[in-house]
């Protein structure tokens, strides 16, 4: 039985709901796509990528997986401050497992906590703000608060 499906999302977009309750612990899903360089994958994205949407995942060992390319309903996750799924690297594979229980028809969400380089301009803020509506929304999806 499908645990998750993908439909518009009251935060932004398409998003990835529960089909059924899920137990917090459980592991729902692999993000995949095509691994690759980030150089490569910065290129790809400036000249296909879909405005608003952003589907790269960094791996610990430098490169990334494009989720745009072979990817699956994974990349179709929102980011929320207080998420309820966490993204779990194992041997160069990313799992998405469940941090709370989560009741049928919820919405699935991970923090982003998007790394950038130098200074953050007001631009950049505003392109990467949060839409999550949390009572502890730190108003950014970039990581230590932008």
């Amino acid at each position: 039985m499908r645990r998750v499906s993908v439909r518009r999302s009251r935060v932004h977009g398409r998003g990835v709901f529960a089909l059924r309750p899920l137990c917090a612990g459980e592991r729902l899903f692999e993000y995949t796509g095509t691994v690759m360089s980030w150089k490569r994958a910065v290129s790809r994205h400036r000249q296909y990528g879909e405005e608003g949407h952003t589907f790269l995942f960094g791996l610990s060992d430098g490169r990334v997986i494009d989720g745009s390319l072979g990817g699956n309903s994974a990349r179709w996750l929102n980011h929320a401050c207080e998420a309820n799924c966490e993204a779990v690297e194992t041997d160069g594979r990313v799992y998405i497992e469940a941090i709370t229980d989560i009741e049928a028809g919820a919405e699935l969400f991970i923090a982003y906590g998007l790394a950038t380089e130098g200074t953050v301009s007001e631009e950049m803020r505003a392109a990467y703000a949060c839409r999550c509506g949390a009572p502890r929304c730190t108003g950014t999806m970039l990581g230590d608060a932008g």
